[in-house]
């Protein structure tokens, strides 16, 4: 029987890059269920209101405007669109990683998505939070 006195560097690598992994792989996992269940609310509650409730015909900028003068509407918007994008996002990032194996190659594309994810999160927000229907009065 051979024991092992000296353990390989690369081999405590690799299992701390596995177990890194695997916690990014389990909050991934548990968040997808999570802002799954919030999404199918947040989305029916979306439809209910803009298209159940109301008439579709009546579904204008003017409406928009009337709507987004409180701030529990905008809000509701900004968690529709974060979850949603998010959840897009990294259902995205899990596709890709099934068909990249190259690890410097993943390591990148989790990067574009991040920023890119961020960027249009904070580029959204905030034409959400200023939209000032004033204007169109």
């Amino acid at each position: 029987m051979t024991t092992l006195t000296q353990v390989d560097p690369e081999v405590t690598r690799r299992i701390a890059n596995l177990e890194q992994r695997s916690l990014l792989e389990r909050y991934g996992f548990l968040f997808m269920r999570l802002s799954g269940v919030a999404l199918i609310f947040l989305a029916i509650g979306h439809m209910m209101i803009q298209h159940v409730l109301n008439d579709v015909h009546s579904l204008t900028l003017e409406f928009v405007r009337q709507q987004w003068t409180s701030w529990g509407w905008r809000t509701y918007d900004l968690f529709l669109l974060v979850f949603a994008f998010v959840h897009g996002i990294n259902g995205l990032r899990v596709v890709l990683e099934d068909y990249v194996h190259n690890p410097s190659t993943v390591r990148i594309l989790r990067w574009f998505l991040l920023i890119f994810a961020i960027i249009t999160i904070i580029w959204s927000a905030v034409a959400i939070i200023s939209f000032d229907a004033s204007p169109m009065s």
